[in-house]
């Protein structure tokens, strides 16, 4: 089997069309990279089009406001790659604008790990070094049948040898183009299209019919679960109260109505008395009502979060209140975007 042979050739008849293959900008690259690594492409294309669109260089990314980078990120999560990005960016302007151009400089980036330094390294400065990702485990514990679990040492250090070995070194990033493809188009993580397969006499999961049972993972963390009592202020004249999240939090400088935290879903009385409630409404006579009886459920990769939202419409306007024009200007993570669009009918 001539594995890079085979699987560049099967790309360059299957590939998509996308706006970071067409350069070498390794600014571009990087965005794309941070974007799409717990995002698919069709998700992802929009938010990439518009950070080169309103950022379209390293200098104007670091000179942003964190408000205005968050906001542009919003509904993609994991909100601490877009902290890192605009951090990294300000490391590179602070270096003279001197873009790291070899894969042991990039992992100095903040937020660079090792698939993003090498997919940077590879596609925008051609060093031979493989790319291993997700959909590069799939590939290559399918096709030479691995069973050691991915999520631990010894299962990294094996696949990262393993595609080492295989890298065409005379065009690396072809080949490592080639098969993040591979895996997200052909050998995807369920009804893998096998049928078609140019691997399909050589690959011992096909053979063995372990394609299901492969790649391996360990499941390590156990999700909590956490409940949100939602405080959704009205002032007389029709504003309303977010805070800013610290940034030691899962949603670190994004905005979010007050909430209380508790156990389980609480009473009226439970709410209006608690210290949170109190604070938020300054002591102002109010109405106060139940949105949704049923917890809103969101989960993240370890949390799972029951959120509860209260309408309290207080009869005094309040010091920290703002517009809701201006509360949809803020960065808000997806569960507060969902509930204020649905509740204040914007789209």
């Amino acid at each position: 089997m001539d594995f890079s042979r085979q699987l560049i050739d099967w790309y360059m008849v299957n590939k998509r069309t996308l706006p970071w293959r067409d350069t070498d900008n390794p600014y571009f690259i990087w965005l794309s990279e941070v974007i799409l690594q717990q995002t698919r492409v069709k998700q992802g294309l929009p938010y990439y089009e518009s950070f080169v669109k309103t950022f379209p260089t390293v200098q104007k990314l670091a000179a942003a406001s964190q408000d205005s980078v968050l906001k542009l990120w919003q509904g993609l999560g994991y909100y601490s790659r877009a902290r890192n990005l605009q951090a990294a960016a300000k490391q590179i302007v602070d270096d003279g604008l001197k873009f790291p151009d070899n894969y042991k400089d990039l992992l100095h980036l903040k937020g660079v790990g090792d698939y993003t330094a090498a997919a940077i390294a590879s596609f925008a400065f051609k060093e031979a070094v493989p790319v291993v990702d997700g959909n590069v485990y799939r590939v290559l514990s399918r096709i030479y049948g691995i069973a050691t679990p991915i999520n631990v040492p010894a299962g990294v250090k094996e696949f990262k040898v393993l595609a080492t070995k295989l890298l065409n070194t005379k065009d690396p990033a072809t080949h490592n183009q080639a098969i993040m493809e591979f895996g997200a188009l052909q050998c995807t993580p369920k009804n893998p299209d096998c049928c078609t397969c140019p691997f399909q006499m050589d690959c011992v999961a096909f053979q063995e019919e372990r394609v299901p049972q492969l790649p391996v993972k360990i499941k390590k963390t156990k999700v909590k679960s956490l409940f949100h009592h939602y405080l959704v202020i009205q002032t007389p004249s029709g504003k309303t109260i977010l805070n800013q999240r610290d940034t030691s939090s899962i949603w670190a400088g994004l905005f979010e109505f007050p909430y209380i935290e508790s156990n389980g879903a609480l009473l009226s009385n439970e709410v209006t008395e608690h210290e949170v409630f109190k604070e938020v409404t300054s002591g102002s006579r109010f109405r106060e009502s139940g949105y949704n009886q049923q917890p809103i459920i969101h989960k993240l990769s370890h949390r799972k979060i029951h959120a509860y939202f209260w309408i309290v419409k207080v009869e005094e306007e309040l010091i920290d209140a703002i517009l809701v024009d201006d509360a949809f200007k803020k960065p808000v993570h997806v569960l507060m975007d969902r509930f204020m669009k649905e509740f204040w009918h914007r789209n």
